[in-house]
């Protein structure tokens, strides 16, 4: 293929999994189910957050926040993906790679900053029980909650806004069933240098540094239950940040997973199983951690359910 420059691209190709087409169909049912048991789990989580009056605490508050992330951070690959597979089509517009690169940066780094915060609060209801409420007050939670949105967004910006200085080759394919950004940059004929140094400025920031946060933040909680007496009370400790300590570990070993078999190794269905793990079926798994492990999150969703299921059947008999 020519391997001249191209200043401005007007769309890529999106390779994504499979040519057979018997085996694109199964593709499309198996994602299709994913998104939607993924889309239908948050919003039960927020629905049952926002009606239940016991659970307007910060841990929920962040997790209906957390739960809107990842909603919106599968939801900015998969229709697309779905799209493509249904209408045997591999391309996105150079406009829309652009729009999916930088919502798929905001949405991955405000799970990552909202993991952060949740560890904190975890934190702050341990190790300073008596303060919690003091300390973890609405106008702070508030204010966490929009810092992160806010730092996601310029974080994000900072990515896609760097796209624009670069000029494309005319082999203008992707191996794989998104924009990811670090194939994206393969394809540029012009210099990445400052794109690869952004990528690593905004990743020590809104990587690292969150995860480090996180890590110190247990290591105080794991600290502090240790020097509890009683087995009842260290284990009634350990369960109030037990989901949370299994979705980070959920959320950064695909991440870690994904990073690690793109520099691992040169077969894109590998990276492509690891991308799957970390930004459809992490999000998926993340309302089953919660409720099922977590007696206040299976009443809220009892009772929820229980309004509407009656409600439903009224409507569809017509009954008032």
């Amino acid at each position: 293929m020519e391997s001249g420059n191209q200043t401005h691209a007007e769309e890529f190709l999106l390779l994504g999994f499979s040519a057979k087409s018997e085996t694109q169909f199964m593709l499309f049912g198996l994602f299709l189910c994913v998104y939607l048991v993924m889309f239908t789990g948050n919003v039960l989580i927020i629905l049952a957050i926002c009606s239940d009056s016991r659970l307007h605490t910060p841990m929920y508050f962040f997790l209906a926040n957390l739960s809107s992330a990842d909603i919106c951070f599968t939801s900015t690959t998969v229709p697309k993906m779905l799209l493509n597979i249904q209408t045997q089509s591999k391309v996105i517009t150079y406009a829309g790679c652009l729009s999916q690169t930088f919502f798929f940066f905001v949405f991955g780094c405000l799970d990552n900053l909202l993991l952060t915060v949740m560890a904190y609060d975890r934190f702050v209801a341990i190790c300073h029980p008596l303060h919690y409420s003091v300390i973890m007050n609405p106008q702070l939670c508030g204010l966490l909650a929009l810092g992160s949105w806010c730092i996601s967004v310029m974080g994000s910006l900072l990515e896609t806004l760097t796209l624009l200085r670069l000029s494309f080759c005319t082999n203008m394919e992707i191996p794989h069933f998104f924009c990811n950004l670090p194939q994206v940059l393969k394809l540029a004929c012009s210099d990445t240098f400052i794109n690869n140094v952004v990528v690593y400025f905004v990743t020590i920031v809104l990587g690292v540094l969150p995860l480090s946060g996180i890590l110190f933040s247990y290591s105080q909680i794991f600290s502090s239950i240790l020097r509890i007496s009683s087995a009842r009370g260290k284990y009634k400790a350990f369960s109030t940040c037990g989901s949370h300590l299994l979705v980070v570990s959920l959320f950064y070993g695909t991440g870690l997973g994904e990073y690690l078999s793109s520099i691992a190794t040169s077969s894109s269905r590998t990276s492509l199983v690891a991308s799957v793990m970390y930004t459809i079926v992490t999000p998926m798994l993340n309302p089953f951690i919660y409720s099922l492990r977590n007696r206040d999150m299976k009443g809220a969703l009892s009772r929820l359910l229980g309004r509407v299921v009656p409600l439903s059947v009224r409507t569809i008999t017509g009954l008032s």
